[in-house]
């Protein structure tokens, strides 16, 4: 049941009282993007307008949500952006939404960039990889697709027809004998010279006919050439083009649909059920299905499924840069939805100009579209039951959890804590967080250790968990109200617990239960002791315990970021030299410098000249280069 807005605004005369009063009066009848802020200017909504005036003083006229409400009772402050059109609008304002998460907006979690297919074009024997970035070169790119893993199925079925080179460039130049690629027939052997550059040009043609969607061109002309080596009596080719047709043709009746080969389309259906709405998106590209996605923006409970459709649309593709050339684009010409949307004129405009082309967004009646859109529904109200089943499966085993640990409810927010280091050199520490919907990793967190005193884990982890309490004193991100732990899961024994515990003895962490999870012996799963403070046994859970195992899946998470952390830091660490603490030396020219002169050692053997006979090297920088070798101790 909605609420009049005005009728609620005169009995919380605070809310149009002082500088929101004047804000909202003061706004101009032009397009433009508006901000609702809280007291200590956090941003609760973001909203766009064609007129910034008209849409924030409709709030006081029109029924409201109970969300809206709530939002409207926190609001102190409004902030607004004018913009010279209603597409700017739209733009920055999922833009903002993208950047500031705002807790009364649609939020769409998942950011991250979709794999291509890329072919590498500036080798004699192109190679076919999985890649994720913005397109450079002259290479070419198929795609995109909505995962990793449909990145790697087509990638098995491509080399299971096409016999292209899966190893990188410098295995391919030093490599001594045929792989074991070779040997099970995924790879005729250009590496040992097996093939000439002209037969595997071909086939390269015939991929990119494969990946392009063009499969009946392609099976016209290997079925010319297989006739062509049987009457040549050239039978064992001709059975090799027969085998291959046959699992082109295997392949794509599992993936063509009966569209035109032009055909390029997003299909997104939101469900119509109640509870959190489902989304689901369908890529089709040359009329060929490459996968879908589910997904589940936050906030959607109380609003209809036509409004977290429009949310989304415009944050999938707002923020996205268009890209040019003819192997696709991340925003295609034709959207499909399932539900009829309000802004769809104001949708594709700002499309188009983000695109650089035409983009309509449409709702089929009748057709392979509309059982196109059956099929993409489906999969949206089966990801959604999914999706609710693993919530509800994860509270159960949060309520149990709580009673193992003798917690006074589930907790909401589980922060698991790990050490990682190579004999004492580059010390990080991770945070993993675990809540009901599973792993929350945009609230994962990592440490440096730097302080000197702490020389074993012990004292690392009791660093690392005061400076994880001390934000909440300091009002970080992490000390926000809804981002406290209800657990803290440490990995280790009783000795990593006392030392964690008398570190934050001095805070208030008032209902946050700590728990310490120590292997068993010779480090076997299954055999953890759980250590609470003030309890001199250990909880060992059977081995074959549901609650044992999530605590040991949130536990390998936590270990897994603090391992990736730590190579990343030692990776830097091995490419760095002692020109990089020379100021004014930058990555371009400490480049330079080593392909002239070949290593530190004749760097610092130079004199002046040479080393200004180096571009973007003068003499002041020269004599400091040299001056910094001659004084420092290290040898190359």
């Amino acid at each position: 049941m909605g609420v009049i807005l005005s009728q609620w605004v005169k009995k919380n005369p605070f809310f149009i009282n002082g500088e929101l009063r004047e804000a909202v009066e003061s706004l101009p009848d032009t397009p433009g993007v508006y901000r609702f802020l809280d007291a200590t200017g956090k941003v609760l909504y973001v909203g766009k307008a064609k007129s910034l005036k008209k849409r924030v003083t409709s709030y006081f006229h029109v029924t409201g949500s109970p969300r809206t409400l709530a939002m409207l009772s926190k609001a102190r402050d409004l902030a607004i952006v004018v913009t010279p059109t209603e597409n700017d609008a739209l733009i920055l304002e999922a833009n903002l939404i993208r950047q500031l998460q705002p807790p009364y907006n649609v939020l769409l979690k998942d950011d991250k960039s979709h794999p291509w297919l890329r072919l590498t074009l500036d080798h004699p024997f192109p190679r076919l990889l999985l890649y994720r970035g913005p397109r450079q070169g002259r290479d070419r790119y198929f795609g995109p697709y909505p995962s990793v893993q449909a990145v790697r199925t087509t990638l098995k079925w491509l080399h299971t027809i096409f016999p292209l080179r899966q190893c990188e460039d410098k295995p391919f130049a030093s490599r001594q004998r045929p792989c074991l690629q070779h040997q099970i027939k995924r790879c005729q052997a250009p590496c040992m010279g097996l093939t000439d550059q002209e037969t595997y040009g071909q086939w390269v043609k015939d991929a990119t006919l494969f990946l392009e969607g063009r499969d009946h061109q392609l099976i016209e002309t290997m079925t010319r050439s297989m006739w062509e080596a049987s009457n040549q009596r050239n039978f064992e080719q001709a059975a090799q083009l027969r085998d291959r047709l046959k699992a082109i043709t295997h392949v794509q009746s599992q993936r063509r649909l009966n569209l035109a080969e032009t055909s390029d389309i997003d299909v997104i259906c939101a469900t119509t059920s109640r509870g959190p709405t489902s989304i689901e998106l369908f890529f089709i590209r040359h009329g060929v299905n490459l996968g879908n996605q589910s997904h589940f923006p936050e906030n959607t409970e109380d609003l209809e499924p036509v409004e977290a459709l429009e949310a989304f649309i415009s944050q999938y593709y707002a923020a996205r840069v268009a890209e040019t050339g003819s192997e696709g684009m991340p925003i295609p010409p034709e959207i499909l939805v399932n539900l009829p949307l309000a802004e769809t004129a104001w949708l594709e405009a700002a499309l188009v100009r983000i695109r650089c082309g035409p983009v309509h967004i449409r709702l089929p009646q009748k057709g392979e579209k509309k059982r196109l859109l059956d099929l993409c529904l489906a999969n949206a109200e089966s990801a959604k039951l999914r999706h609710m089943s693993g919530k509800r499966a994860n509270r159960l085993l949060l309520a149990e959890l709580a009673t193992v640990l003798e917690m006074p409810s589930p907790p909401e927010r589980i922060e698991a804590f790990d050490v990682s280091h190579m004999q004492d050199a580059h010390v990080v520490a991770s945070m993993a967080v675990f809540g009901p919907e599973g792993l929350m990793k945009r609230a994962y967190r990592r440490f440096s250790i730097k302080n000197p005193a702490s020389m074993d884990d012990t004292s690392r982890m009791a660093e690392v968990l005061a400076r994880r309490f001390k934000s909440r004193e300091q009002g970080e991100e992490l000390g926000e109200e809804g981002a406290w732990p209800d657990l803290v899961l440490l990995d280790g024994g009783k000795g990593q617990l006392n030392a964690v515990m008398q570190g934050v003895a001095q805070r208030e962490l008032v209902g946050v239960t700590f728990c310490a999870m120590a292997k068993g012996e010779d480090r076997h799963a299954g055999r953890e002791s759980l250590f609470l403070p003030g309890r001199q046994e250990p909880i060992i859970l059977p081995e074959r315990s549901a609650v044992l195992f999530l605590l040991q899946n949130i536990r390998d998470e936590a270990h897994r970021f603090a391992v990736t952390y730590h190579r990343s830091k030692r990776e830097h660490a091995q490419v760095r030299s002692v020109l990089d603490r020379i100021p004014g030396v930058g990555p371009t020219k400490k480049r330079d410098l080593l392909r002239r002169f070949g290593s530190v050692r004749s760097i610092r053997e130079a004199c002046v000249e040479d080393l200004t006979a180096v571009p973007g090297i003068s003499a002041a920088l020269a004599q400091a280069v040299i001056g910094h070798l001659q004084d420092c101790q290290e040898t190359i």
